[in-house]
Order: C-alpha cells, then structure tokens, then sequence
C-alpha cells in the first residue's frame, strides 16, 4: 500500500517582499507539518507552482491545472499537481484621484484598486493519478470558494489519509467527505500505468502475439 498523497500544500502571493520586477510566493499551510521519513519535503515547490512567475493580475483568471515532474537524488520521481486561481484583492494604496461633479471639486480621494493575486493549490504524490488528483483539487477549491458546510481540515485529513495499492489492478473507491466518490484503478505492473486506452488492438496490428501476458490484459491497461 502506497499513500495517495504525500503532501497537501497552498502557495500564496508573497507581499511582504515588494520591489520591482517578478513577486513571490509563499507557502501559506502545508499538511502534514513534519516530513514523512521516506518522503521529503520537496524544496522550491513556491517556484515549480509558478512557472510563468508570480505576477498580480487586473482581471480574474480562470483556474488552471497541470502537473510537474519533480525527480530526487535517488532518481524516484514526485509529480506535483498544482490547481491556481485567482483571489480578489483590495489595494488601499491606490492612486489618488478628483471627482468634478458640476461646480463641485473634490481633491484627495483615494480610490482603492481591485488586483487579483494567485494562489495554487499543490498535491504531492508518488503516485501518477493526474484525473483524481485534478477532482480531489477541484472539490477543495469549491468548498474553499463558494464557502460549503464542509470542514477543509477533514477533506485533507481524508486526502492525506488514503492508502492505495501500488499495483495489481484492483480498484480502490474512497471519498474526501463531501458527498464525493473517487475511484483508482490501479495498474496491472509497476511498470505499465494506466493510460486508459485500449492497446490489445495495436499489439495484434503489430503481430506481437509473442507478447507474455495475454491480451485481456492489454485491454485493461
């Protein structure tokens, strides 16, 4: 049995460190708070999360998801799914403006400007599940957003709780908490992951009959 998830971590606009060019991120909250003794803590993840940078925005951007491959000294490889969206922001230290309106001058308002700075959520696994990792991110982001009754500490406490077999084809079916059902078809080998594509069909145009495991086997890759 393998950990589904090893680390849960949120990364934020760092704005205690001003200054021109690129900003920076943060790690806001990263669960658990000590490092698995077979698992480290990956170092820089505020970057890797980031690629383009950190930068604030005028407009809301819509959520991106995707996942890094992040590889250690011992060759084993992390993938970091990372889910960013878009938090709005009050800038009391707008520009100040004067409103005319008819004879009547106004000097000296300050006009407060609406930014919006990045923030990601970042799942860290062993494991390459990159559609449940992308639904269990997507659910905490909507709890989190639209401010569901649904604690957040029990959706990761389940998340980082989930045990998973590392192979053998069995099916494990679990939930975070949130009225949600979460299937992994794990792979057959190690060494074959599940791509969700039928290739027994390929293997016979091929003419690799000669292949060692049948091609019912093929079908379930």
């Amino acid at each position: 049995m393998a950990r589904l998830a090893d680390y849960f971590i949120v990364v934020g606009y760092d704005h205690e460190k001003p200054g021109s060019g690129e900003g920076l991120g943060k790690i806001i909250q990263r669960f658990p708070q000590k490092d698995w003794d077979d698992t480290p803590f990956p170092q820089g993840i505020e970057l890797f999360c980031q690629p383009g940078g950190w930068q604030l925005s005028r407009e809301r951007k819509q959520p991106t998801f995707f996942v890094v491959v992040l590889t250690d000294i011992d060759s084993d490889r992390h993938y970091c799914s990372c889910l960013t969206f878009y938090e709005a922001e009050i800038n009391l230290q707008g520009t100040k403006k004067e409103e005319i309106e008819g004879e009547a001058k106004v000097s000296g308002l300050i006009q407060p400007a609406e930014v919006f700075a990045p923030k990601s959520l970042v799942l860290v696994s062993r494991l390459y599940y990159p559609e449940i990792f992308r639904a269990c991110l997507g659910l905490i982001y909507t709890v989190y957003v639209d401010s569901l009754n649904v604690s957040l500490e029990s959706l990761i406490a389940n998340l980082c709780a989930c045990l998973v077999p590392a192979a053998g084809g069995s099916q494990k079916l679990f939930s975070l908490g949130a009225g949600d059902r979460q299937l992994i078809q794990t792979p057959l080998h190690d060494s074959l992951p599940i791509t969700g594509t039928s290739v027994a069909l390929l293997f016979q145009q091929l003419g690799m009959s000669f292949l060692p495991f049948s091609m019912s086997s093929c079908r379930s890759l």
